[in-house]
């Protein structure tokens, strides 16, 4: 009995020591970045895919022009992280025709993007560390409510480009963290998630700051675009923290916060 009870549990044992992690490709960079924060490495990513530093070793297999297909199947992931925003339809038809798991993550708001993150522990050899990761983002979240949802919204108009002009509407990321720093996205009430927005359009909604992607320089010649017409501040929040609907949303957030309300730091 005992003998037999031995081998049971070096069978176990063994296998748990040598069994492979779950195979993740990420085909949108914030999707390495979630990857990543619930202790993933991919077996492939996107391009673009810098963050943190060892994603930039990684195979790439999908950029703007689209997904290597054939690769992809040659890799044999047991799971593929898409994007709506990103990712062609038609070619994810074809990766879950041929019996790859697509996973779609399009959170359309900071909870979403949090509870998608824990989700993803079910595919890391470290599901605690995604479980960790999530409740990390949460009470940075609450904390920044509850810091700064007392404040008399100020009007904000949320900058993309500038030849053609583009924002941000209710139903994204970008316009909660805008609220949750006691903003107000002119905005919000576009019918699209990402209108085109004249000069004009701009004016009429008088807003009292912009906020951008960017650096100095960027806010600086941002400034020059809007005048004379238009004297506020110019906010530069880390590109990469604003336009990447992941983990570094909430940095993006306290960058915003600390910018509109310095008294509160």
């Amino acid at each position: 009995m005992a003998k037999r009870f031995l081998f049971c549990w070096l069978l176990l044992f063994s296998g748990s020591l040598f069994a492979s992690p779950p195979r993740v490709i990420t085909l949108a960079p914030h999707l390495t970045e979630m990857a990543f924060a619930a202790g993933i490495t991919p077996v492939a990513v996107s391009a673009w895919s810098d963050y943190p530093p060892a994603a930039k070793k990684i195979e790439q297999v999908a950029n703007w022009q689209g997904i290597k297909v054939e690769r992809i199947l040659r890799l044999k992931p047991d799971v593929v992280l898409a994007w709506r925003g990103g990712n062609p339809q038609r070619q994810i038809d074809q990766l879950q025709q041929a019996g790859i798991k697509v996973v779609w993550i399009d959170p359309a708001n900071l909870a979403g993007m949090i509870d998608a993150l824990a989700s993803l522990g079910q595919w890391s050899p470290h599901p605690d560390q995604a479980a960790k990761a999530a409740q990390q983002l949460r009470q940075q979240e609450a904390d920044l409510r509850q810091r700064y949802h007392t404040q008399k919204p100020i009007p904000l108009f949320l900058q993309f480009g500038q030849h053609p002009l583009f924002t941000s509407a209710k139903a994204t990321l970008q316009n909660d963290i805008v609220r949750l720093c006691g903003g107000e996205n002119i905005f919000a009430d576009s019918r699209v998630s990402w209108p085109q927005v004249s000069r004009e359009q701009v004016l009429m909604r008088h807003p009292q700051a912009i906020v951008i992607g960017g650096d100095a320089q960027q806010a600086k010649n941002v400034q020059q675009f809007w005048q004379p017409q238009l004297y506020v501040p110019v906010i530069a929040i880390n590109d990469n923290w604003l336009s990447r609907p992941g983990p570094r949303l909430l940095l993006a957030a306290k960058q915003l916060c600390n910018a509109l309300h310095p008294a509160q730091k």
